[in-house]
């Protein structure tokens, strides 16, 4: 095994995690490569001062992200993450660090960019009176702040469009929406431009035009794309 994957320090509180950021970094940068056998449990305890279970608890985290094979009387196995990876090591990802976060946070907002105008298409096409009324209670609602009104809007406008592979989606953005917000919502400008959207949007879905909606949330999502993406500049810039 390459001795530099396992070159800094482990901090003794969160070893698990330690070890499996070690292994998922190894991975993604092709230090381990797809189909090597990596050492024991035994092997990996002794080298990294720590207990079998602790490494046991890592390459169990590693098995569920789908990046290595575990096979019982054998030994445990890198996959090709590009093959087998899910959207639930985007989120470990992030945590790797500085750099691999900013580019994962870029590719999801340009995925996002993508996806969210058909959504909001399909919901202007497909809404129900029930979900009209949801979306203007949610705009309405002066005690949410602007980041809990557009989790919200975005929510109703995904259950309006009647299809469960976006809501599957927008699920998992949320969760890492809520942990990123900062890098939009703490600018007043971007505040403000969600406010607007969100009557929009709003508009559009009720009037049950379709391209309308498709380009009120392309515009919107792009908007935000750009903000990021200065705001990450902005910091790295700063960082240096």
């Amino acid at each position: 095994m390459t001795v530099s994957i396992f070159s800094r320090p482990i901090a003794r509180n969160k070893l698990s995690g330690e070890i499996e950021n070690m292994l998922l970094n190894g991975i993604i940068k092709g230090q381990l490569k797809v189909g090597e056998k990596l050492p024991t449990e035994r092997e990996l305890a002794r080298e990294l001062d720590v207990n079998r279970s602790t490494v046991r608890e890592a390459l169990g985290k590693l098995e569920s992200l789908d990046l290595v094979e575990i096979r019982h009387g054998d030994g445990v196995y890198v996959k090709d993450y590009l093959k087998s990876g899910s959207l639930e090591l985007i989120r470990s990802l992030i945590r790797l660090d500085e750099g691999q976060r900013d580019n994962v946070i870029k590719t999801l907002l340009r995925f996002r960019t993508v996806i969210a105008p058909e959504m909001a298409s399909l919901a202007a096409r497909n809404r129900t009176d029930e979900h009209l009324a949801s979306l203007e209670e949610v705009i309405r609602d002066d005690g949410l702040s602007v980041l809990e009104k557009d989790l919200h809007v975005h929510h109703v406008i995904a259950l309006a469009s009647t299809n469960i592979l976006y809501l599957v989606l927008l699920n998992f953005f949320n969760k890492f929406t809520e942990e990123f917000a900062y890098l939009y919502f703490d600018d007043p400008v971007n505040a403000e431009r969600s406010k607007r959207f969100h009557e929009d949007i709003f508009g559009a879905i009720r009037d049950r035009n379709d391209k309308k909606a498709k380009r009120i949330m392309e515009e919107v999502m792009k908007f935000a794309e750009d903000a990021v993406a200065a705001y990450l500049k902005q910091e790295n810039h700063a960082r240096r």
